[in-house]
């Protein structure tokens, strides 16, 4: 089942400027999927996001962060898996 048109895989800081590039192309059919450095910019990110957002648990555990339930939707690995699957396409940043 594809009901995701694009998933943007971010992995940089909010710093980094395919960051905000990548929140500036984000459309009402895509997801981000925050990982590694990514999940820094969670609070930017639910901001700006216009389609779905996910962080990955284990990075944002690693990195001390608490419990986001209210601004982003946390998945493990096989739901990261689970979402390449529904998406018609992939973008690493």
């Amino acid at each position: 089942m594809t009901d995701i048109q694009t998933l943007h895989i971010l992995n940089k800081s909010p710093e980094h400027p395919r960051f905000a590039r990548c929140l500036s192309i984000t459309g009402p059919e895509d997801a981000i999927l925050l990982i590694d450095n990514g999940v820094l910019g969670l609070g930017t990110a639910s901001a700006s996001a216009s389609g779905q957002l996910f962080a990955l648990e284990p990075d944002m555990a690693a990195r001390g962060m608490g419990d986001q339930s209210g601004t982003v939707e946390t998945i493990n690995y096989d739901g990261m898996v689970e979402l390449t699957t529904r998406a018609k396409q992939v973008i690493s940043w």
